[in-house]
């Protein structure tokens, strides 16, 4: 299928609520590109609306149409993944765009620099269709997401001394301070890796509430996504690993 007209219109509303979540695959080889739209378009809550080769072909698409997540592979001919991650992603980007790193390479150096570049989340292409689509609705919901078998290699090295720093991850002690109890509290759920709805049930308190506390906790911690609260909890001893 050829990717649609970019000059269409740009959908409003919630994604995966009132409309479709839009994708955009990112990956040089056509077969892959055609096996994710296989699985994605059956899904009644995800549209494919466009598939890019390269990076620099993805940061110029992701700019005229503005999908809701870009499906990313990291190794491709000219711009790789990440730099196109980092420019879609960058502070003056209006996009809005959420980006979904897929590699076949299971390597921290891609996995910590996706991190760095303002990947919203990180997955292997060993997983399976069901994860694929589930991890698209969470970062599309504005949620990170890290394959599970990544999660605890993150927390070791975010967490050691001298270990690695992501992007907006170096606020310090001042910041923590900032927070309210209750927001602290929401904090180390979110480490632990509790969902809204879970965080809610351990507070006694609406999602909707929940979901204030931690837009709170992001904003004032100068946080991207729960991928960079997770980090951050570990490297600055809010939680500890086994605590």
């Amino acid at each position: 299928m050829s990717a649609p007209d970019a000059r269409g219109p740009i959908a409003g509303g919630t994604p995966g609520v009132d409309r479709p979540v839009r994708v955009l695959l990112a990956d040089d080889q056509h077969l892959v590109r055609t096996g994710f739209r296989v699985i994605l378009e059956v899904e009644d809550d995800i549209e494919v609306v466009g598939e890019a080769a390269d990076g620099e072909r993805a940061v110029g698409m992701t700019r005229a149409l503005r999908p809701d997540v870009v499906l990313m592979d990291v190794e491709m001919p000219g711009m790789d993944g990440l730099e196109a991650t980092r420019r879609i992603t960058a502070p003056d980007s209006a996009d809005g765009t959420a980006v979904l790193i897929l590699t076949t390479f299971d390597r921290d150096d891609y996995l910590f620099a996706a991190l760095r570049a303002g990947a919203s989340g990180f997955l292997l292409k060993n997983g399976t269709p069901e994860a694929l689509v589930e991890a698209i609705r969470v970062v599309a919901r504005g949620d990170g997401l890290l394959a599970p078998e990544l999660t605890r290699r993150v927390i070791a090295t975010f967490a050691r001394p001298g270990g690695e720093t992501g992007p907006g991850l170096s606020v310090g002690e001042a910041a923590l301070a900032e927070l309210t109890p209750r927001e602290r509290e929401v904090l180390v759920l979110l480490a632990r890796g509790a969902s809204n709805a879970e965080i809610a049930d351990e507070l006694h308190l609406g999602e909707a509430t929940v979901k204030t506390h931690v837009s709170r906790v992001l904003a004032k911690l100068d946080l991207r996504d729960r991928v960079q609260a997770v980090v951050f909890a570990y490297e600055h001893g809010v939680v500890r690993p086994g605590g």
